[in-house]
């Protein structure tokens, strides 16, 4: 299974979240890959669209591993295994951190139009374009927890089996399309998996 693009996959996993329609869900987009995946779930099921901000904390050498990631409100999720894997010194995981909290700054001033909408009371379904480690999914889950929605549902286009065992402790539902064994990463889902700009970002939002 390949998606055309991030749209298409988000059009999927419409489909498998119909059974929300009625509880009028709010939709969050991770930035930047998982917002064009949630404005097409929202389209399909409708509620409310929203970003939550997350950063993943990658590897010096390989970013796109995540060694942990951040979440708004200061929010810390470590991936111990990775980080002891590697071998990574605390000094050069605080590096990353402050790199990642300052770009996690930088998308609140850009991608946030007044304040985030409350997620206190509602269904809360969390997107991104998929998963490799959870890390960054693992965050904005425990970012969500926070505000107390009554359901916290995550749903994804792809995901590693590993992620997918790891993010379903954390919410009342996990709706994932495909789960493939051998995830070599996220991109190879996708015919089109351009990095995506604010500009679009913000277009979707809005």
């Amino acid at each position: 299974m390949v998606y055309p693009d991030r749209a298409a996959a988000g059009r999927v996993l419409g489909a498998a979240l119909e059974h929300l329609r009625t509880s009028r869900p709010l939709v969050l987009g991770l930035p930047r890959g998982g917002v064009p995946v949630a404005a097409a779930v929202s389209a399909a099921i409708g509620g409310e669209l929203d970003v939550l901000l997350v950063r993943k904390v990658g590897l010096p050498w390989q970013p796109e591993l995540a060694m942990g990631a951040l979440g708004e409100g200061g929010v810390l999720v470590l991936n111990r295994d990775v980080i002891d894997r590697a071998g990574v010194s605390q000094e050069a995981f605080a590096e990353a951190e402050r790199a990642e909290r300052a770009e996690l700054a930088r998308r609140q001033a850009v991608l946030r139009d007044g304040d985030p909408v409350p997620m206190t009371r509602r269904t809360v379904v969390i997107v991104d374009d998929g998963m490799a480690t959870g890390a960054t999914v693992v965050a904005a889950c425990r970012v969500a927890r926070a505000q107390e929605p009554d359901r916290l549902v995550v749903a994804m286009p792809v995901s590693s089996p590993e992620a997918v065992r790891r993010v379903d402790r954390e919410c009342d539902e996990l709706v994932c399309a495909w789960a493939p064994e051998d995830l070599g990463g996220v991109g190879m889902a996708y015919d089109d998996f351009h990095q995506l700009t604010d500009d679009e970002v913000v277009a979707l939002l809005r």
